[in-house]
């Protein structure tokens, strides 16, 4: 008993790592791009302000491409760190 104990802590401290780095990773690389975006886009701006439009609304589209990348990381994060855990349930299932 005391071994299956282990495994199921042993599977949700490895759970919440991952669920740590998911989120982190995900907030690290949406700043980075980001700020590479904005910095392209002053740069686009500044050689040819006739294009300011143009730019800012492919720029607003990446944005939200970038945005959403980190959206499915926190939401894959969090399922794992709330809901119920699959790696867990597969623990559950071979003990029986």
């Amino acid at each position: 008993m005391v071994e299956v104990a282990n495994m199921v802590a042993q599977v949700q401290g490895f759970t919440a790592i991952a669920a740590g780095l998911l989120i982190g990773l995900a907030a690290l690389g949406t700043g980075i791009g980001f700020g590479i975006l904005g910095g392209k886009f002053l740069e686009g701006v500044a050689r040819q302000p006739e294009l300011t439009p143009m730019l800012m609304m492919r720029m607003f589209l990446m944005a939200g491409l970038v945005d959403a990348f980190a959206a499915i990381s926190i939401v894959m994060g969090l399922y794992l760190f709330f809901a119920n855990n699959p790696f867990l349930a597969a623990v559950m299932a071979a003990v029986k």
